[in-house]
């Protein structure tokens, strides 16, 4: 890949500038920079789905590319399909197929040699790409990787809507790797991700012979797979490639940062002196005037050419108060059931959570982890069995997908719900990095992580003593995840949580683990979640 020349302007405010870059073919490129340096809409210019102002991206035309993206929504607009047919899709296949018949049937009509020459050649391109996709193969390619990531028959036969957020991940990284494209472009690939299908992901990547670009707030994913680290930097609005995986560009990028830091120092010491003179001898004339004009020129040219200092990154500021207390047992299940199609998710669970409780619910992907969270919240009903809540209890529900909002409303506008002056919900949006016109935005047009700001806002609000949670790091950057789990481990309600993240369930106070599909419960204690995940990991080494 080539960046020539590359400007990027949204308004007035400029994302690229006069970027020029050479990335070496079949590096695995982790892409890293402040919120807002321009990561996702690099991904964007890639895939020209956004023109640049001034010069161009380069890559080779018969490279196939393609993208995992953060939400499946935002890629496919029709979820009623099934599975297999999604999967099906990441090769043109039939497409192809159709275009070599017609191409076929032109040539029977055509009587001038010269278009049937033209006709011929476009039918060499078309079997060369059959051939890419190894369309006699095909169906065996698609069926190793099924069986690789344990994608049962049950989940093929699914629709896409019927998915939980980690089944989504699973199904549209088999997607991506059925496909098979030079280029892969990865936006927080490992979201809603179980162990061992994470660990499934890494090894097939190490091993993958194309072009990689990741985005991912997850290091430790980031240093086993990438080769190479491309720095944003929304300072210069130039990138710049280093060698080697993320924890080697960091200790390269912190000593520039210490040098760059002393410099801006230097530079506020020049300014101060040079504005000192220039006022005390500002009403000089003759020779000192001569050398005040010189001072102020100086002046003019070292703020033209001065470094820009980055303003430190705000902070999400979260509190979790509760309105009420709830009676000693919030909640209760009794011999629940719950079936999609023939084949039961929930298998006579029964459950009871106290007052103040930390409860986690861990499991593989696709066991009924959001299924169950969903029945407790009365988005679904089970097939028999109860769900009873005690009294003076006021529920929120955190969803993995953000379902809680209204996507074609704007932020301020999912907030009409919440008795609140508009003056004080402005104030209180600000503590979720939400400024001025940004609450005007549409829901839709939000990254996940804005859209999980949004749905962490609405449930701090709610002074609710039940939270259920699905996932809540879940498209965070490393410091809102610190700052929520300190947030959770103060708060005074009950919660249930569903989290893939150890080091965000170290910090809750969890006191209760269920495990499913057995519905075992235990005290918690970390080798518990450590063995659960050797056993994941064992079952890999199997694959």
């Amino acid at each position: 890949m080539k960046i020539k020349n590359l400007s990027l302007s949204f308004g007035v405010h400029e994302i690229f500038k006069n970027v020029n870059l050479d990335i070496p073919e079949n590096e695995k490129v982790g892409i890293v920079g402040v919120n807002g340096a321009g990561k996702s809409t690099f991904f964007k210019l890639i895939m020209k789905r956004l023109e640049p102002d001034e010069g161009k991206i380069i890559i080779k035309e018969d490279y196939n590319i393609d993208l995992i993206p953060q939400v499946l929504e935002d890629e496919v607009s029709d979820l009623s399909i099934d599975v297999f047919s999604y999967l099906e899709s990441g090769r043109p296949i039939k497409k192809l197929e159709e275009d070599l018949q017609k191409t076929y049937e032109e040539i029977a009509k055509e009587q001038s040699e010269n278009k049937q020459k033209l006709l011929f050649k476009k039918v060499d391109k078309i079997e060369q790409k059959l051939q890419f996709y190894r369309y006699l193969e095909a169906e065996e390619d698609l069926l190793k990787i099924v069986y690789g990531m344990k994608i049962e028959d049950t989940l093929l036969n699914s629709k896409l809507s019927d998915l939980s957020g980690g089944q989504k991940s699973k199904i549209t990284f088999a997607r991506l790797l059925y496909a098979s494209p030079e280029i892969m472009l990865l936006d927080e690939p490992t979201n809603h991700l179980d162990e061992d299908t994470k660990a499934f992901v890494t090894n097939y990547l190490k091993e993958y012979k194309g072009s990689l670009y990741v985005i991912s707030h997850d290091i430790e994913f980031l240093n086993e797979i990438t080769t190479k680290i491309l720095f944003i930097d929304k300072r210069t609005k130039k990138m710049e490639l280093f060698d080697g995986n993320y924890n080697k560009f960091i200790k390269v990028h912190n000593e520039r940062e210490k040098t760059l830091n002393r410099l801006i120092e230097i530079e506020a010491e020049k300014e101060k002196k040079l504005q000192t003179f220039i006022d005390k001898y500002s009403s000089s004339s003759g020779k000192r005037k001569r050398v005040v004009q010189d001072r102020e020129k100086k002046l003019e040219k070292l703020k033209r050419e001065k470094i820009e200092v980055i303003k430190t990154q705000k902070q999400v500021k979260v509190d979790m108060d509760i309105e009420n207390e709830s009676s000693v047992i919030p909640i209760k299940a009794k011999n629940l059931y719950f079936k999609y199609d023939k084949n039961y998710i929930i298998h006579n669970l029964s459950f009871e959570i106290e007052r103040g409780e930390k409860f986690l619910i861990v499991g593989q992907n696709g066991v009924g982890k959001s299924t169950l969270l969903k029945l407790i919240v009365k988005n679904l009903e089970p097939n028999s069995g109860e769900i009873n809540y005690g009294t003076k209890v006021k529920l929120a529900y955190y969803a993995q997908e953000h379902e809680i909002l209204e996507k074609n409303k704007t932020i301020f506008e999912n907030f009409n719900d919440v008795d609140i002056t508009d003056k004080k919900l402005r104030s209180f949006l600000g503590r979720f990095l939400f400024f001025e016109d940004d609450i005007y935005k549409k829901v839709s047009t939000l990254s996940p992580g804005e859209r999980a700001r949004v749905a962490l806002a609405k449930i701090s609000l709610s002074k609710a003593n039940l939270l259920i949670l699905d996932e809540p790091t879940n498209h965070l950057d490393k410091d809102t995840q610190k700052i929520i789990a300190e947030t959770f481990k103060d708060y005074k309600g009950t919660m249930l949580v569903v989290s893939h993240n150890p080091e965000f369930v170290d910090n809750l106070g969890i006191e209760r683990v269920l495990l499913l599909p057995s519905g075992k419960i235990y005290f918690y204690d970390r080798k518990i979640v450590k063995k659960y995940e050797k056993i994941n990991k064992n079952e890999l080494k199997h694959l």
